[in-house]
């Protein structure tokens, strides 16, 4: 019977969704964007298509990035993305309705969940199960989440940081914010447009930050050449950028990612507390591969943080090995047949 029962996990990000096959590993990896035509609002792309559509296409053509902050703010949209990615996971062929594991924000309301539960029944799940991103961000770091071991867990995504202490395989102090790597990008953006009078793209924005960008102050800056568009002659221009004018930039974004990780250090009870200085910080989340982003986190809160290997798909291999345990983890799965 196993054979025809499938699983499949999928982290649904603000920015992307990646999707995993037990047996298979990650077999999906796309931009959690969908292209809209507005005539006939019907849906012409979704994932790495749609994605390359944004800011080049026609004026009749959206492009919609259907989540928010890590929760649904289109619901039609998001039902097709999903079904999408399912059929895309499993093949065409597929007839059987798989059992789906998704990843929600910690912070998530019980109103938003349903909405994903139900996003992905009518997409064509067997049954649906949601596990929060900590949780599963913990299992896929290699964290031990079952033990009487208090654990720290910060997870950084597209949309949400999800900050939470994780004993006994449950969230003991967590909070989410709605700052993370698109807010940082935002943030650059802005930083070019007032100190340069030059018009940048979000791509553009991301480059700088992945490529010079970093939590603190460098003594040897990085530099690249930024290109875009100048506000007052309407030309295209470049202009250098170097890596502490980014630090400046970006500063306030994490200061707000700092305050979430207090908050919830501030919430842990003691014993925990003397835990998470013994095991240190986790950072998960493709935002966490911002560069010295540990070093920023130890100098403000005092306990040491690393970043976890594969920080980019911890959430996403966490779903597969939930899949596989589901029994082991049934008290942290809320499930809707």
């Amino acid at each position: 019977m196993a054979l025809f029962s499938k699983k499949i996990g999928i982290d649904l990000g603000t920015t992307n969704t990646l999707v995993f096959l037990p047996g298979k590993g990650i077999v999906l990896n796309e931009p959690s964007v969908v292209a809209v035509s507005e005539q006939e609002n019907k849906i012409l792309a979704v994932g790495n298509e749609a994605k390359a559509m944004i800011g080049r296409t026609p004026d009749n053509i959206i492009a919609y990035k259907p989540m928010r902050d890590g929760v649904i703010a289109d619901y039609r949209v998001t039902e097709a993305m999903l079904r999408y990615f399912i059929d895309k996971a499993l093949g065409k062929w597929n007839i059987f309705k798989p059992d789906v594991l998704l990843s929600v924000p910690a912070g998530i309301t019980s109103t938003e969940r349903r909405a994903v539960i139900e996003a992905a029944l009518k997409a064509g799940a067997k049954n649906a199960y949601v596990v929060k991103e900590p949780i599963l961000a913990a299992i896929g770091a290699g964290i031990p989440i079952n033990e009487a071991l208090g654990h720290m867990i910060v997870d950084i995504g597209g949309g949400t940081t999800d900050v939470a202490v994780i004993s006994l395989g449950g969230i003991v102090a967590c909070t989410s914010v709605k700052c993370a790597g698109n807010k940082i990008d935002g943030a650059i953006t802005d930083y070019i447009k007032k100190t340069f009078n030059l018009a940048i793209g979000d791509k553009t924005a991301e480059d700088i930050k992945i490529q010079i960008g970093s939590a603190v102050p460098l003594e040897e800056e990085l530099s690249m050449i930024v290109k875009g568009r100048d506000f007052i002659s309407g030309l295209p221009r470049s202009t250098e950028v170097k890596t502490n004018e980014i630090v400046k930039a970006i500063s306030r974004e994490l200061r707000d990612m700092i305050k979430a990780i207090k908050d919830v250090l501030q919430d842990t009870p003691p014993e925990l507390s003397a835990d998470i200085i013994d095991q240190g910080i986790t950072l998960t989340g493709g935002s966490s591969l911002l560069r010295n982003l540990p070093e920023l986190v130890f100098r403000r809160t005092g306990v040491k943080a690393k970043t976890a290997d594969d920080a980019y798909y911890c959430v996403v291999k966490g779903t597969g090995v939930a899949l596989d345990h589901l029994d082991v983890y049934k008290k942290t799965i809320i499930s809707k047949k």
